[in-house]
């Protein structure tokens, strides 16, 4: 079975739908979202029902909780903050309840979801080192965990030490247990401004991160347009 796990929409419609397409080519057979759907983008409403309408599984990211209201925003940035009061008036209640209905972290069939971290999911740490690894990976019930938050594709994976990988393309060892960021949709931080996202094939066992090219300068004009910071169209056309 092939699952397209997607995380870090951020309300980039144009890079979530060059990345359903792409996923639909390759035959996927199920959809995943690993949070903050929301966030920076221009069009919340139209990922957010989307999301809803295509995912079988959506875990909470630290964006979603923070326009429900259910984590506060001070340790955001000045343009996150602003976003994440924008966002809020562009959602109707019942997709703002939505929102604040997520779960933390699913077990699905074989894998685990989830924003941040396995070990303290609510407080939406980072995964930046192979310590920060080993905290989510002593927590993983199976083989392999699937991760976002970070908006960089990364793997860890623990066998007598925690080593990580920048490797496109990674094998599900029977026993070994893996950490997958899959990185961001609608805001790549990776110093590549293509949309990213992941294909996990269960049957064969391996992970495929793929990038796709999307209309990034109307998405960073659809920004301007809403009165939004600039900035934050500016950055994709960098990834970072």
């Amino acid at each position: 079975m092939k699952h397209a796990i997607l995380s870090d929409i951020h309300g980039n419609l144009d890079a979530l739908e060059a990345v359903l397409a792409s996923a639909k080519a390759e035959g996927v057979d199920e959809f995943l979202c690993l949070g903050d759907v929301v966030g920076y983008g221009a069009q919340p409403r139209e990922c957010l029902d989307l999301v809803q309408t295509i995912c079988s599984h959506v875990v909470a990211g630290n964006h979603d909780f923070a326009v429900f209201g259910r984590i506060e925003t001070e340790f955001f940035n000045a343009h996150a903050k602003r976003s994440t009061a924008w966002t809020r008036e562009q959602l109707g209640e019942e997709r703002l309840e939505f929102l604040g209905s997520l779960p933390l972290v699913e077990h699905c069939d074989g894998f685990s979801i989830v924003h941040a971290t396995l070990d303290t999911p609510e407080l939406f740490g980072y995964v930046h080192s192979t310590y920060d690894a080993f905290l989510s990976l002593c927590r993983l019930p199976g083989d392999v965990c699937f991760i976002g938050h970070s908006h960089v594709p990364i793997t860890f994976t623990r066998r007598r030490f925690i080593t990580y990988s920048f490797e496109s393309e990674v094998t599900i060892e029977r026993g070994v247990k893996t950490l997958v960021n899959v990185g961001s949709v609608g805001q790549p931080r990776d110093n590549c401004p293509l949309a990213a996202y992941a294909i996990y094939d269960s049957t064969a066992r391996l992970v495929c991160i793929r990038r796709v090219p999307y209309d990034v300068d109307a998405a960073a004009h659809k920004i301007r347009e809403a009165g939004l910071p600039e900035i934050l169209g500016e950055r994709l056309k960098y990834g970072r």
